[in-house]
């Protein structure tokens, strides 16, 4: 198992475009993918899920990747995050 802590940076923080994006990229890996926000937590490849969290701007979230592919799909993530969301 691998697990990354981010800090959400965009100021509308993970609202339905960005968590479509995170769920896009984590159904791209084979390993099970979940995000952990305020003592939940929920598979990255569910819209719903992600969507529940109600994620804001300055949560910090903890990426965790379990299977064959969970470097590759925590770097995927990562690369996205960074890219769109947070640090």
């Amino acid at each position: 198992m691998k697990e990354q802590t981010f800090t959400i940076t965009a100021d509308t923080g993970v609202h339905a475009r960005p968590a479509t994006l995170l769920v896009n990229k984590a159904g791209q890996y084979e390993s099970e993918i979940e995000v952990s926000y305020n003592g939940k937590s929920v598979n990255l490849k569910s819209i719903m899920g992600v969507m529940s969290l109600g994620i804001p701007k300055g949560a910090e979230i903890k990426i965790s990747t379990s299977g064959n592919d969970e470097e590759d799909a925590l770097k995927g993530v990562e690369e996205l995050i960074k890219e769109h969301l947070g640090e």
